[in-house]
């Protein structure tokens, strides 16, 4: 994983492997900055008390460390364990996991340009770390925007062959957000009238996926796709409001009920 600078910051969350464990404390390695040491004192392994310390870390085991303090001119880097929830630990070890695949991408963009794989981090790497915080991000913010390495200020022929391998490889993630229609037009042109104000709602112009699904009369499930929460909340509201609108010109009439809560998918 690329790390611009030597030690992490106070309050960041690390990957360690367990290099010793002694009855005072555990002995690591930190993964992302060189392998450079640290130390989990016995207090801050587990809450409570520790009775057996090799209950909760043993050697050769991966495990996500908060920094405590920091010391460049002694090398001396404390961490805990205790402080890491579970959810900051998933998260930190997919953003590893992250890094490690956009790592592997990053050898091929060099292969792909013929180039050393320290020459490419030296000519162009590093700097994607610094614009965008780590390489993932990189190449996932370039599979959403071919030209965002040129907003970004970023140019050469280096910039082709990179975002030729973020589209190769790198699938956005998406949200889903959804909620339920119940639509009522009354005439002999009704029914024509709720299928258009449908068809509007489908084909509303914001940039994301919309899908209509018949409940049966009169109510209908309507979902967003987006590649954020922002995005689907006003996809969703652009959607409805077209159809109930559209079918209130024909002299219909239409509620809409969001429902709670959405979900991440993977297209």
């Amino acid at each position: 994983m690329v790390k611009l600078t030597p030690y992490p910051e106070e309050g960041e969350l690390v990957i360690c492997t367990v290099r010793d464990v002694k009855g005072f404390g555990a002995f690591v390695t930190l993964t992302e900055y060189q392998n450079r040491e640290g130390f989990i004192h016995v207090a801050e392994v587990a809450t409570g008390w520790v009775k057996y310390i090799r209950d909760h870390v043993r050697e050769g085991q991966k495990v996500v460390c908060k920094v405590l303090r920091v010391d460049p001119v002694k090398e001396h880097i404390d961490l805990s364990l205790k402080q890491v929830n579970d959810h900051a630990r998933k998260e930190k070890i997919q953003e590893w996991k992250n890094e490690q695949r956009a790592e592997k991408l990053f050898e091929i963009v060099g292969q792909n340009l013929k180039r050393p794989l320290e020459d490419c981090y030296t000519e162009f790497g590093n700097a994607l770390v610094e614009k965008f915080g780590t390489l993932y991000s990189a190449f996932e913010e370039t599979a959403l925007d071919a030209r965002v390495l040129e907003k970004e200020g970023l140019k050469g022929a280096w910039t082709k062959a990179f975002a030729a391998v973020a589209h190769e490889n790198i699938v956005p993630p998406m949200v889903q957000v959804h909620g339920y229609l119940e639509l009522t037009c009354g005439g002999k042109d009704g029914v024509r009238r709720i299928r258009e104000a449908l068809v509007k709602a489908n084909q509303s112009k914001g940039g994301s996926s919309v899908e209509i699904q018949y409940l049966g009369a009169p109510r209908y499930r309507i979902e967003v796709r987006a590649l954020d929460y922002k995005a689907a909340e006003d996809q969703l509201k652009m959607a409805v409001d077209t159809a109930l609108e559209h079918l209130k010109e024909g002299g219909g009439k239409g509620t809409f009920v969001r429902e709670k809560g959405g979900s991440c998918a993977h297209s």
